[in-house]
């Protein structure tokens, strides 16, 4: 019985990894307060709504957690992406927030960032945010620790964003 028990809360746990808006709900809207999203070995999608709509702007924000001996190896742009004025906008901070204010605030707390659009579909844009200029920097992989990450698009438009992290193990 406790066997049976077991494996049915590691399968539920094993499917509730990564993110869908239109499952889920509404990812964050504030980086103070960004909605935890859980991450397995492997792939894992991330995918939402966003935009600017009647002039308010669709800011989505969540944080993942990489567990020791993982590491986050990628972060695809799927094909199902459809950005507005050509590119959109994909952020991270170390931490459990996104203390950076969206107008008007300088890049020098993020760990890195990068603007996407529809060239870089099915491509790893994790190196790409690594080198965003004015933020701190990385070389991919990012190593166990948790990281909050913010997405936006300010075109008017009903657009939507899929990522799928790619958790690996580490060489640690």
């Amino acid at each position: 019985m406790a066997l049976i028990l077991a494996a049915s809360l590691f399968s539920a746990g094993a499917l509730a990894a990564g993110y869908s808006e239109k499952k889920s709900g509404d990812l964050a809207d504030s980086g103070l307060t960004p909605t935890a999203v859980k991450l397995k070995l492997g792939d894992n999608v991330v995918s939402g709504n966003y935009g600017t709509k009647n002039g308010v702007t669709d800011r989505d924000y969540f944080t993942i957690k990489i567990a020791a001996g993982q590491q986050l190896d990628a972060i695809i742009l799927e094909p199902e992406t459809l950005v507005g004025l050509n590119v959109s906008f994909i952020g991270v901070q170390k931490g459990k927030q996104v203390t950076v204010p969206p107008v008007g605030g300088s890049p020098e707390d993020l760990l890195g960032w990068t603007h996407y659009g529809t060239d870089d579909e099915g491509t790893d844009i994790l190196p790409a945010m690594g080198t965003g200029t004015g933020a701190k920097g990385f070389v991919p992989p990012l190593g166990p620790g948790t990281y909050s990450f913010w997405v936006q698009e300010l075109a008017s438009c009903a657009c939507k964003f899929r990522f799928t992290f790619r958790v690996g193990t580490s060489a640690e």
